[in-house]
Parts: C-alpha cells; structure tokens; sequence
C-alpha cells in the first residue's frame, strides 16, 4: 500500500477512531466484568493478527518470533500490560480518566528515556511536564471521592508500560536490532490472554458480549495497530504524537454521544491542560527540527 503525506495522516486519523471505540463499546456489554472483558479482547486480537501478519510481514513471521531477543519480549510483555491494564481501568473508571491519564504517555516517555538511555530533555519538555502534571492533579483533586483511585492507578499503567515500551525498542535501535512492533503486538496479546483467563473464570460473557469484544479485538485493536505501523513509516514522530492525541478527544466523545457519559468540568479542564502542553511542545520540537 503505497501512501502519500497526506494519506497517511488521514489514514492515522481513521486509526485514532478506531482505538477510540474501546470507551463507548464497553459501557455497552451486559455480563462480561474486568479480566473477561481483556480475555476476550487479547484472544480475538491475537486470532486476527494470526491471520494478518503472514499476509503483512510473511509466512517465516511467527517462526522469526521464535529466535527474538530479550528486547523483543520485553516489548511483547509491556503490549501484555497495556492491552490488559486498559480495559479493566475501563471497568473501573470513567472513559474520560483513562484517556486523560493515558496520554501523559509521551511525557512518560521522556523521563524514563532521560533516565534509563540518557536521552537528553528539552526545557520545553520539563515546562509541558509540569503543565500536564499540573492538569492531571487538578482534575482527580476536583473529584475525590467521585473518582475511583484503583481505576486512575491502573489507567496510569498504561502510559507508563507504553513508555517503557519505547525506551526498550529505541534501546534496541541503538544497537542495531530492531523490535518487529507487529509482531510483538501478536506475541504482548498471547501473554494476555494466556494472563487473564485464570483471572476470568468462570465465563460469563453473552453472545453479546462477545460479538462486542470480538469488534474491539479486530477493529479496536488489531486492524489499527498494522495500520499505526504503516503510517510510522510516512509520518515523523512529533506528527504521530500530536495525531494520537485525537483518540482523548474521539473517545471522550464518542462516550459521551453513545452511552451518555457527559465528562465533568474537571476532566475537561485538566485535560485540555494535558493535551495543551503536549501540543505546544511537540509543535515547537517539529519547528525547531524544520
């Protein structure tokens, strides 16, 4: 799939909706609860993944998995951390505060790289550090009591698996052995699965909860990252950052419209602080790159 500039920032927009649906999709099931509902997302990402990975990346994919490095794994079970602390934070808070927290993540980022590789920080970057900080204490400080602190400490395990999972790969990177995403996006979704379905028993997802949970494994999940994958190959990496930021502002809405989950003043002011600070310093990084 040959993609111009301009088509791959389309197509990374479409990617944002999709991730954006897991919020709305969720407030929709009837029985499925916590580890079931990451259970049934993870085994039918990594079923559809099983099928499109030989037709992306080749037959030999999941042999070459086989003979992967430490980095590798590392990358699949920060994957296995984000899949399953997303959903069962949705289970336990609102759509509004996992997004929120979620997209500290490039800031997460670049304090772990700063520390763990020695990745230098602009000023601009502590500046947007301490803005978004700022943003994210006030929102939970307006609402304690109201907001679940267990869903706010898992919702904030993503970011910072996410980091992590940048810092491993860009680690590997600099030593000459790249992390195939795709298929450590496969191999962090079998380790969920595998994970969770203790922690699942006894089943009780309906038919319908299932259908649902089949949707956001394929087309939450799976579809998107090949297709994240493919835009990060035409797209620099301030572009990336400054467009997922698009699934907040998507998923927060698409709650809001399909299950009428109106987000409170405080989400809204302090995440309009988070995703401000992270616009101002990716766009002033992008200029001083250009």
């Amino acid at each position: 799939m040959k993609l111009s500039h301009n088509r791959a920032v389309l197509l990374m927009v479409m990617v944002t909706l999709m991730w954006s649906t897991a919020g709305v999709v969720t407030r929709h099931l009837e029985s499925a609860r916590s580890f079931e509902v990451t259970f049934w997302r993870a085994f039918f990402t990594v079923a559809s993944l099983s099928l499109l990975l030989p037709w992306v990346s080749g037959k030999a994919v999941f042999r070459n998995t086989l003979r992967a490095g430490r980095s590798f794994w590392l990358s699949a079970v920060c994957w296995s951390v984000m899949f399953t602390a997303f959903m069962v934070a949705l289970t336990l808070t609102t759509v509004g505060n996992v997004l929120v927290t979620m997209s500290m993540g490039p800031l997460l980022t670049a304090i772990i790289a700063r520390v763990f590789i020695g990745h230098t920080i602009p000023k601009r970057t502590w500046v947007a550090v301490w803005v978004a900080g700022a943003g994210i204490v006030y929102m939970y400080a307006s609402q304690l009591g109201s907001v679940s602190l267990a869903g706010t400490l898992v919702a904030l395990c993503v970011p910072l698996a996410g980091a992590t999972n940048w810092t491993v790969t860009q680690h590997a990177h600099d030593q000459g052995h790249d992390v195939d995403l795709m298929p450590a996006v496969w191999a962090g979704g079998l380790i969920s699965c595998v994970a969770t379905l203790p922690l699942a028993l006894p089943l009780q997802a309906t038919g319908h909860d299932v259908l649902l949970l089949g949707f956001l494994g394929v087309f939450q999940l799976a579809v998107p990252c090949v297709l994240s994958v493919r835009c990060a190959q035409i797209l620099k990496a301030p572009e990336i950052s400054l467009l997922q930021l698009l699934e907040v502002i998507f998923g927060i809405l698409l709650a809001w419209w399909g299950a009428g989950e109106e987000p409170g003043a405080a989400v809204l002011t302090g995440g309009a602080l988070v995703i401000g600070a992270l616009v101002v310093n990716e766009w002033i990084g992008w200029r001083q790159r250009t």
